[in-house]
């Protein structure tokens, strides 16, 4: 992608992912072959392959969804990309989230329109511009990064593909254990946390959600899985968290030749949710038989009736 930055002055909203291409566009350039490419709009600027140029003013005041040629007679069918498209294709300084872990978070999450999500860390602004788009301009989502460097990567993602600076969007620096508190008790209706220790985050983020609202942790490793699945028991402030992951295999499609894709996104992260109990509320202890050993180690012995139970 090129390094224009897109249009920071001001905030054009959903309008500007429609009508003509105009300056300060992403947009998406896809050869006969599927490679993709993707470039922000400018005037007088050109796009270069080993198969010729095409001039940037040539798709200005253009609509997209259509075919244009190289200096060498390459075709390429121009869009607007996809979200899907862009979080996997952007600038990024830490790890993006997927698009099919970003979709599923958004389920298990409920995020709705309207509401008011706290979110850490930003990493490259990826998952922002879903929960950006999931809340719509009546929520606000309130992001925090610990580095300096990949707030402003993450800013400028977002900006770039929501064409400005959403005024629904806070992005704060800083560790979430120390502003999460400044969020009065009960004013938040998700937290989705995607960083190395969320379990650090569990009593503040307890305090800030509603009741009956949704934490939601996304982490890579097993053992980051078992510790945080474990710590949100341990609180009795939540319900028990549920854990998952998504995998997606595409397939190949040609007549009868119909057949599953050679690679796959196979694991890219874990999911767990889990909803907030009303202050002073257990939840009843869930009644189901442990794997034998299961609590070894935890200082818990096992137990063939009862398990966990915050």
């Amino acid at each position: 992608m090129t390094d224009g930055e897109g249009r920071d002055d001001g905030y054009a909203g959903a309008d500007h992912r429609r009508g003509v291409l105009r300056v300060g566009d992403v947009v998406q350039l896809t050869d006969t072959k599927g490679r993709r490419n993707m470039l922000v709009l400018e005037a007088g600027r050109s796009f270069h392959t080993h198969r010729g140029s095409i001039s940037h003013d040539e798709l200005l005041g253009g609509p997209e969804g259509v075919v244009v040629k190289s200096t060498a007679g390459e075709e390429y069918l121009v869009f607007r990309p996809l979200l899907a498209d862009y979080t996997v294709r952007m600038s990024r300084g830490a790890a993006v989230v997927y698009p099919k872990d970003a979709a599923q978070l958004l389920a298990v999450a409920d995020v709705f329109p309207g509401a008011t999500v706290v979110e850490a860390g930003a990493g490259s602004g990826a998952l922002s511009c879903w929960l950006l788009r999931a809340v719509g301009e009546a929520g606000r989502l309130y992001s925090y990064e610990q580095r300096a460097d990949f707030a402003d990567i993450a800013r400028k993602n977002v900006h770039r593909y929501l064409g400005g600076a959403p005024p629904a969007w806070e992005l704060t620096v800083g560790e979430l254990t120390e502003h999460l508190p400044t969020h009065a008790p009960g004013s938040v209706d998700r937290v989705v946390l995607d960083m190395l220790a969320p379990w650090d985050c569990l009593a503040a983020a307890a305090t800030a959600l509603v009741p009956g609202g949704v934490l939601c942790a996304y982490v890579a490793t097993t053992t980051q899985l078992s510790t945080v699945v474990e710590a949100l028991r341990e609180s009795g402030q939540f319900d028990e968290p549920a854990a998952s992951e998504t995998m997606v295999r595409g397939w190949h499609v040609d007549g009868l030749a119909v057949r599953p894709d050679h690679r796959m996104v196979g694991h890219t992260g874990f999911l767990v949710g889990a909803r907030r109990l009303a202050p002073g509320v257990s939840a009843p202890p869930r009644k189901r038989r442990p794997a034998k050993g299961a609590r070894q180690g935890r200082g818990t012995p096992p137990t063939d009736s009862v398990e966990g139970g915050g």
